[in-house]
């Protein structure tokens, strides 16, 4: 098998035709030389030499399974010469046996040498049709973007992290009373109402049903009973509220941050959102006021709203004398402090809130809420980041 392995190897070598790797014993040999033809029958001959024709001319592969059948298969026509011998006397039959199988012999290996040629031509042929310029360059790779959302609470991270603060999560199946009771939500707040809040069938220790978030304030609330101050912490995360429209959707984002301490007022609260809107939208010149207004959980508090412009139909951030409203924020209530195990006449704290949609476009220029969570990739290459881009403090 090596002798004919080499064999064949240097054969093809020589020649254009490529090398087909291991052969067969009985193909090997038809590969290297033509086969030897003894002495036959005038008529035997004549068969032979139209075998022959037959094979010549035979050019395409899927067509040697059907010659061959029709030559030396069980019906075969070079098959059929061993019916004569039956009609022979004995002592004339095996010299007419031998005659045959050597003639079935003969017209074999002329079979599987062209079947090698064929082979070898039609191998040829795919090479040539499937030829690759390896010099090309190598087409670059699909890059996936880091989704909007994504970057966004990345970026809050990252900023509210220079300022001290930490992150804390929470889980987003809650009780009654981390969502609501704690946070000092009365019993009959119209936000425990089922078309507000998806409430799950499973109930928690006191017999209430669980629900789905719907803020990130449970997490303040785990965060104050399971550690002691001073604290200052970010919450970012999914909430979930049953609302949906052009601007609000069932499933949304929020950045919520926490800081409790002695001596915290008003003025540290506006600081740091200050702080945080020049950092996250790169401008010096963007005022904020703060709106009185109304959350169980804190008091005072107060809407947090920024410089705008609406000329023109276009939204433009800056001292223009219009105001937009990005989140809400306040002074944590006494009865929050209390039901977290804190005195509050020791400590005060502040806390706020904010959309990370709502962030998202008016950075980024995303004209429509519900395209945040299409899927469409040609959306997320047109407002994605690249991963390898960090977000950090503007």
């Amino acid at each position: 098998t090596r002798q004919i392995y080499a064999a064949s190897r240097q054969k093809s070598a020589g020649n254009d035709a490529p090398f087909l790797g291991f052969l067969s014993p009985t193909a090997a040999r038809c590969r290297l030389k033509k086969p030897k033809v003894p002495p036959m029958r005038p008529e035997w001959q004549k068969l032979l030499t139209q075998a022959q024709e037959k094979i010549e001319n035979l050019d395409k592969l899927s067509e040697f399974s059907d010659l061959r059948v029709a030559m030396i298969g069980k019906k075969g026509e070079i098959t059929a010469l061993m019916s004569g011998i039956s009609k022979l006397p004995p002592p004339e039959r095996p010299a007419y046996g031998a005659e045959v199988n050597a003639l079935v012999k003969t017209i074999e290996a002329l079979l599987d040498a062209k079947k090698i040629a064929l082979e070898q031509k039609a191998m040829a042929a795919k090479l040539a049709a499937e030829r690759v310029d390896v010099t090309l360059p190598v087409p670059s790779p699909a890059l996936g973007k880091i989704h909007p959302i994504s970057r966004t609470m990345d970026e809050g991270i990252a900023i509210f992290a220079a300022m001290g603060f930490s992150v804390a999560a929470g889980p987003d199946i809650e009780d009654d009373e981390h969502n609501f009771t704690a946070l000092n939500f009365a019993p009959h707040h119209p936000a425990r109402d089922m078309h507000d809040t998806f409430y799950l069938n499973a109930k928690d220790a006191s017999g209430k049903n669980l629900l789905l978030r719907t803020h990130t304030s449970p997490v303040q609330i785990r965060t104050m009973r399971g550690q002691k101050p001073p604290l200052a912490i970010i919450a970012p995360g999914r909430t979930y509220r049953s609302d949906s429209d052009q601007t609000h959707t069932p499933m949304f984002h929020q950045i919520e941050g926490l800081v409790i301490d002695r001596a915290i007022h008003m003025g540290h609260l506006k600081g740091c959102l200050q702080e945080f809107i020049q950092a996250y939208f790169g401008a010096n010149d963007i005022p904020i006021r703060f709106r009185p207004s109304y959350f169980p959980f804190t008091e005072p508090s107060a809407e947090v709203d920024i410089g705008c412009s609406r000329a023109g139909g276009k939204l433009t951030l800056g001292p223009h004398g219009d105001w937009l409203e990005i989140g809400g924020s306040g002074m944590v209530h006494p009865n929050v402090l209390v039901n977290c195990g804190l005195d509050p006449d020791q400590w005060q704290g502040f806390a706020f809130g904010m959309g990370v949609e709502r962030m998202a476009m008016l950075k980024y220029g995303i004209p429509d809420l519900r395209t945040f969570f299409d899927g469409d990739g040609r959306w997320l290459s047109h407002y994605g980041f690249s991963p390898f881009d960090l977000a950090g403090v503007v």
